[in-house]
């Protein structure tokens, strides 16, 4: 008996009484507290706790999405944080010392500034400030917070933007995603891509130059711009060339390039997706162009109509029409020279388009001849040149583009010209 007057039953030793029994047995009082058998753990809760594929794939889905939208947020927020103290910290630390940010905020900041004042202070009693260089007050205010300075002190702010009202629209655009992130709720793929957007425009407002010049014809990826350097200089994986062609069209690849390179067996991505009207405008503008098509007599081409079970010549003919065609293109040009065609005889292993191959702004589309399969149902890597994008000072190996760049020039010193 204990206490409580509450007495437990025996164990299993020797006896086999239910120790739930209502039997009234006097080998257990009546006023004997049961303990139940704890039931088998996978019947009890096996299944309630499992998460099917459906499952398993939403989750990720939304990881991914919730994942791209912090970057974007995290960038933003570190690029607003440091205009305003670029801006505000000369006019107001002079005279308020490390208090110039509750200062800026006044009187109607002032329960917002007092609670970052608080985070700051528990953080750094438990010990959450990890870098001294994030012990002030700037880095514990959020991206409406630091909107709200820039819209109080705007007179400061102007002569270094041209519109405020762009300004607010993007930061008015991600404060849904903001919400969301926080919460770590479902985000739908339209308010990702309006994040992103946003994000890109006021990345640009407020002049947070990538220093990547290929930006310019293939804007830099938030995730790519963070973790780029885990896939060499690969930015972007299609499943086929329509994919492709619907986000990056080919004025966007072609269009203003300094120079084009192309290799492949018809080059069908050039010439059947970019006019020649184009093409000699151009070539007129001081493009230089260099096009390496496979010979359409060729036993190589032979091969591969057997490999795409084409009929006897149909490929050959195909890469004929489009050799015509860039022969029609060349002749308006007032410099032929700018403008050169040659084949090659080898087995041919990829095509590529290398636009600005010879900077570091440039861009390729490339893709591998799989047997049995068309160029246009292959996959596609779009490639950025110039190196790797996480760290673009830090020596290091060539990246894939580099390595096709040198593959084209290997075979066009073995070419024939085309007259």
């Amino acid at each position: 008996m204990n206490s409580g007057g509450l007495e437990l039953p025996p164990g299993d030793g020797g006896r086999d009484a239910d120790p739930v029994s209502t039997s009234g047995s006097a080998d257990v009082p009546p006023s004997a507290v049961s303990l139940a058998r704890p039931m088998d753990a996978a019947s009890q809760i096996g299944p309630e706790l499992d998460w099917g594929v459906d499952a398993w794939r939403e989750v990720r889905t939304r990881a991914q999405r919730a994942g791209r939208a912090y970057i974007w947020l995290n960038l933003v927020e570190q690029r607003l944080r440091a205009v305003v103290a670029a801006v505000l910290r000369p006019v107001y630390e002079p005279v308020h010392g490390e208090d110039w940010v509750v200062a800026a905020a006044g009187p109607a900041g002032q329960e917002w500034v007092q609670r970052a004042v608080a985070v700051r202070e528990v953080s750094r009693r438990k010990g959450y400030l990890l870098d001294p260089a994030d012990d002030n007050v700037l880095s514990f205010l959020t991206l409406p917070q630091l909107r709200e300075l820039m819209v109080q002190h705007w007179p400061c702010f102007e002569p270094y933007f041209d519109d405020r009202r762009d300004l607010e629209l993007a930061l008015d655009e991600l404060e849904v995603t903001r919400n969301v992130v926080s919460r770590n709720r479902a985000l739908s793929e339209t308010v990702l891509a309006q994040a992103e957007r946003a994000s890109s425009r006021l990345l640009d407002i407020l002049s947070a130059d990538s220093g990547v010049p290929s930006a310019r014809r293939l804007p830099v990826d938030a995730v790519e711009d963070l973790v780029g350097d885990r896939y060499a200089d690969v930015v972007g994986v299609h499943p086929d060339r329509v994919r492709l062609l619907r986000q990056f069209p080919a004025e966007d690849l072609f269009g203003g390039a300094r120079r084009l390179d192309a290799i492949g067996i018809g080059l069908n991505l050039l010439v059947q997706n970019f006019s020649g009207r184009r093409l000699v405008r151009l070539a007129e503008s001081g493009s230089r162009v260099r096009l390496l098509f496979l010979n359409p007599a060729s036993s190589a081409v032979r091969r591969r109509e057997r490999e795409l079970g084409l009929k006897k010549g149909e490929l050959s003919r195909s890469v004929e029409m489009n050799i015509l065609h860039m022969r029609r293109v060349r002749a308006r040009l007032r410099d032929p020279g700018a403008f050169q065609i040659q084949v090659f005889d080898e087995t041919p292993r990829f095509t590529a388009y290398l636009v600005d191959g010879d900077g570091p702004d440039g861009v390729a589309v490339v893709q591998s001849y799989l047997r049995r399969t068309r160029g246009m149902e292959a996959p596609v890597l779009v490639l950025r040149g110039g190196g790797r994008v996480v760290k673009p000072g830090e020596e290091g190996e060539h990246g894939l583009f580099e390595t096709y760049r040198e593959e084209f020039e290997a075979v066009w010193a073995d070419s024939r010209a085309v007259s």
